[in-house]
């Protein structure tokens, strides 16, 4: 049975343990959106904590279905909330564990100058060849390219243009190399590259926000690496990290316990 602790408590000693020799490893399997942040919070993690990461990156979708058929991760951060609510129900995660790291942004971008300043003329007009989004079956972010278009009702005088990446990675290399005039990409990825100046950020009222959940898989319930990480997603050196990468600061995350209940994303 786990033990509630105070955030600090948990922490310190997490890191304690790391730092006498006793240092883990944690497998993550992550969306393709978050790569740039988790990237530079892997750093920051294994720097502060001893502990080793290797990291995984694809479409939630697909990692759902890997973690259904046995796949070795101990962490998942997924895209969206629905796929680990998903898990929760089948008891395929830690009791008590999800909670939501990030809240992502939608862009439509293009590499082609001033294409995307006026984005609703352009789509309506469809004066491009083809517009990239994530398979919505599958990403997230292109389930809500998809509800933007039917938000502008567009998508049926859209369709045919449609190119869809396997994850919103795919959807940005598209974009980036021509082979789509534009298209629906997550806001981080354009921050990374710096390409915002040629891009429009899509008003939060076109699609349904974009909550992005992170659980602690059975594997790892006693792994110190996979506990560590996931307190350290929730302090506030992460999230300075993820903001700066234009996500939105999570208002849902349930609070670490300091009563004598169970120990909440541990």
């Amino acid at each position: 049975m786990r033990t509630s602790l105070p955030f600090l408590a948990v922490y310190s000693m997490l890191l304690l343990t790391a730092q006498t020799g006793l240092a883990a490893h944690v497998h993550i399997a992550v969306a393709s959106n978050f790569s740039a942040p988790i990237k530079r919070l892997t750093t920051e993690f294994e720097i502060t904590s001893g502990h080793e990461v290797t990291l995984s990156f694809g479409s939630s979708g697909k990692f759902y279905a890997q973690i259904q058929h046995g796949a070795p991760f101990d962490v998942f951060l997924s895209a969206d909330q629905t796929k680990p609510a998903a898990l929760e129900e089948r008891g395929m995660i830690v009791t008590a564990s999800r909670f939501t790291y990030a809240i992502g942004a939608l862009a439509l971008w293009s590499n082609q100058p001033d294409l995307v300043d006026q984005p609703e003329d352009i789509l309506a007009s469809q004066n491009f060849n083809k517009i990239a989004l994530a398979n919505p079956r599958l990403a997230p972010y292109g389930a809500a390219a998809v509800e933007v278009l039917e938000a502008l009702n567009l998508r049926a005088a859209t369709e045919s243009k449609w190119v869809q990446g396997e994850n919103i990675a795919q959807t940005f290399q598209f974009v980036s190399s021509g082979n789509a005039d534009l298209g629906f990409v997550a806001l981080s990825q354009i921050v990374e590259f710096g390409e915002t100046e040629s891009a429009w950020i899509v008003p939060s009222e076109y699609y349904q926000p974009i909550r992005q959940d992170a659980v602690l898989l059975p594997r790892a319930e006693s792994n110190d690496a996979a506990k560590a990480f996931m307190v350290f997603l929730q302090g506030p050196t992460a999230k300075k990290v993820i903001e700066s990468y234009g996500y939105k600061p999570s208002q849902v995350s349930p609070p670490i316990s300091t009563a004598d209940t169970p120990a909440g994303p541990l």
